[in-house]
């Protein structure tokens, strides 16, 4: 029983090995091309995140949640709208490098609105990419495209906003000690366990918070540990 539920608990990527196996046995070629192209991104993961997570967390130290709710909340409205156009357009890295940020923001008091217009925009109108593309397509061509891609995302982060609120994007779990871990968030980094080991563990490659007696935590070490955390997934509420 203890295999299934360690296959169930990492199904995604089972399911990935056995595809990989399916094209070394099917097409070797493609086998080993799909393999070095693996290869590449995590290696581009592994040196791009890191420094994500660092940014994310100073961000989150230095950006009061008054500040966020202020330029991309609900009530923002344009002014948050063309700041969220501008974060995401001046961003650099890979369209993964935004979760983090994203989490940090949403959590903060960024509107859902904001965030997809963060997340749409860095992926398709980060200006490093609109000076590529006046390169190869000319500029006529990029100015086109990148107004028409504007439009759409005005468009489709409104109807996103309509159908998605804030109790949809996954929350932390608030325990009887007044912790909560938010493990939709939590990249397994292992940080919160080696730094605070009597309270936190790792189950299913994510962190959580074990049963302990809540009259002898310790407030600094707890509160070093929530500061260590990357993707800002552990709070500590008093009671």
């Amino acid at each position: 029983m203890t295999v299934i539920n360690k296959i169930k608990g990492n199904l995604f990527l089972v399911l990935v090995v056995l595809a990989y196996i399916i094209m070394f046995i099917m097409k070797p070629p493609m086998g080993i091309e799909s393999v070095k192209n693996s290869g590449y991104y995590i290696k581009e993961m592994l040196m791009i995140m890191p420094v994500i997570f660092v940014l994310t967390a100073l961000l989150d130290m230095w950006v009061p949640k008054e500040k966020i709710m202020k330029l991309l909340g609900k009530d923002a409205k344009a002014k948050g709208v063309f700041l969220a156009f501008a974060v995401g357009s001046i961003s650099a890295g890979p369209i993964y490098a935004a979760f983090p940020m994203c989490v940090m923001l949403h959590k903060k008091g960024a509107s859902i609105r904001n965030i997809i217009i963060i997340l749409s925009s860095w992926a398709v109108i980060k200006v490093p990419m609109l000076l590529n593309e006046a390169k190869f397509l000319g500029p006529k061509f990029m100015i086109i495209r990148w107004i028409l891609t504007v439009i759409a995302i005005i468009i489709f982060s409104w109807i996103a906003a309509k159908m998605l609120k804030d109790e949809d994007l996954p929350e932390e779990t608030a325990t009887k000690t007044g912790l909560s871990l938010n493990r939709d968030a939590c990249m397994g980094c292992t940080l919160c366990v080696k730094s605070y080991s009597e309270v936190f563990e790792i189950q299913g490659k994510k962190a959580m918070v074990k049963t302990h007696n809540k009259t002898t935590i310790d407030k600094e070490r707890l509160q070093n540990t929530i500061k260590a955390c990357p993707v800002n997934a552990i709070e500590y509420i008093e009671e």
